[in-house]
């Protein structure tokens, strides 16, 4: 692997768990949110359309598997596409309906009508229920999405340390030679005082 594309894998955590919690928010939150007359019709707990289908739990999903993307990768590019894929799946949050009604011309794909309760007024509450099921929860989706892309894309001066300490400690010191490949001088001429001694013997008598 390119040392240039590792990073830590500490790097897209935040951004990976907010992606998936997100996600999983954005997913359900249609089907269970009939239990506390909060979302949109059918005013039925899990009960499918085709509106949530594709305009909540595809795009949760998605968001959900780019949080898993960047969650878990040490890979630079991979976790640039989980963060790509994140802020995808907060932009059709918040202009897939439209996209479908107005440029698909698509009537059956819709969002329903705005469930009503009593502890709140009709406006607030259905200014409310899109902000945290669309357009508010795909800001906040595509917010973490483009963060997470910043993250992975930056190069910091601890991932230089880490490549550096991954590529010394991982590959072996090619300049490094045994012991026994040099000889020695010992042994190879004899010390300067056997030599002296051996050619001038002392004068006899002395």
């Amino acid at each position: 692997m390119d040392d240039e594309a590792r990073i830590p894998r500490t790097r897209g955590a935040v951004c990976g768990v907010l992606l998936i919690v997100l996600g999983l928010w954005g997913g359900l939150a249609p089907f269970v949110g009939p239990y506390l007359h909060f979302g949109f019709t059918p005013d039925k707990a899990w009960g499918y359309t085709s509106g949530r289908l594709y305009l909540s739990a595809i795009p949760g999903a998605a968001a959900l598997l780019g949080g898993l993307m960047a969650l878990t990768t040490r890979n630079r590019a991979f976790g640039i596409s989980g963060g790509l894929l994140g802020a995808l799946a907060g932009a059709w949050f918040v202009v897939g309906g439209g996209i479908v009604l107005n440029v698909l011309k698509n009537t059956s794909v819709n969002v329903g009508a705005p469930l009503q309760s009593t502890s709140m007024t009709a406006a607030l509450q259905d200014y409310l229920e899109r902000a945290a099921l669309f357009f508010g929860l795909g800001a906040l989706i595509l917010f973490v999405g483009a963060l997470a892309i910043g993250r992975f894309s930056m190069l910091a001066a601890k991932d230089v340390e880490v490549e550096t300490d991954y590529s010394y400690t991982s590959q072996p010191d090619q300049f490094s030679a045994p012991a026994s490949a040099y000889r020695t001088t010992t042994g190879q001429f004899p010390s300067v005082q056997d030599t002296t001694t051996a050619q001038y013997p002392p004068p006899a008598g002395s």
